[in-house]
């Protein structure tokens, strides 16, 4: 069954929200990191899926961006550049969550997790015809920047 420009279009319309979210709980004071690292492993999750959505590829309901890269990959596309930054993403989904090592997390690393998710996003959006853009949210999220 071919996929519905409304689905993908929900899917990144969540996965911009979550990136506009990681930047406002970064630029927030106190900033409130492990919570923007999630939303960035969010943002990748979501954009992952609406990538899935367009090529009709089905998908587990799972939060492992590694498994979600591999169901990308299937379909011939580059994703070697994105690998690593999307990867590192990944414990963001639970850790971050819950009490433990993630709840320390520094800007530095929550910069990181926030210009990783902004990549992953521009390289799906670049893979989408223009028309399924039109989700765009108000905010500096960058993630139109290669609109």
């Amino acid at each position: 069954m071919p996929p519905t420009t409304s689905e993908v279009v929900e899917w990144l319309t969540k996965a911009e929200r979550d990136l506009l979210s990681a930047e406002i709980l970064i630029d927030h004071e106190p900033p409130v990191l492990d919570a923007a690292c999630f939303h960035c492993q969010q943002a990748v999750e979501k954009a992952l899926k609406a990538f899935l959505v367009w090529q009709a590829i089905p998908f587990e309901r799972v939060h492992n961006l590694t498994y979600l890269l591999d169901l990308c990959a299937s379909k011939e596309v580059d994703w070697v550049s994105l690998r690593e930054r999307a990867e590192s993403l990944t414990p963001y989904a639970v850790e971050a969550r819950y009490p433990g090592e993630l709840l320390d997390v520094d800007r530095a690393e929550a910069a990181d997790a926030l210009e990783s998710a902004r990549a992953v996003w521009n390289f799906v959006l670049g893979l989408l015809p223009e028309e399924l853009h039109a989700h765009k949210l108000a905010g500096k999220s960058g993630a139109g920047e290669s609109r």
